[in-house]
């Protein structure tokens, strides 16, 4: 049972992101200036200090599940092991501007 709801998830995902690109809700220049004042220190250039191999870039949040607005908000609101909860540093719609900046400039590189 497992087996056959991990494919179907994977199915979805794979025609999700094959077949439309959803439109981000954040603003990403908002989030841009979020994100320098509250996650570069750890997260510069999409990378990350504390833990290498869980950067922002897009093969390392694919890998690690963070491809998406919400799993991106959803880290940043509670935190886990080294990234600390901005949930209540943060309104909702700054996580919301954060996340969606965090995926444009994952889909560009981090560059520009």
């Amino acid at each position: 049972m497992k087996r056959l709801l991990s494919i179907a998830l994977l199915a979805l995902a794979i025609f999700t992101v094959g077949f439309g690109s959803p439109a981000l809700a954040g603003d990403a220049a908002k989030g841009a200036k979020l994100f320098q004042n509250n996650c570069s220190a750890c997260h510069v250039g999409g990378g990350n200090v504390v833990v290498r191999a869980k950067t922002l870039k897009t093969a390392a949040l694919e890998k690690y599940g963070m491809n998406s607005l919400e799993a991106i908000t959803a880290q940043v609101t509670k935190g886990k092991n080294a990234m600390p909860a901005f949930g209540t540093r943060l309104k909702p719609k700054q996580i919301e501007d954060v996340a969606t900046y965090v995926l444009e400039q994952a889909a560009k590189n981090w560059k520009g």
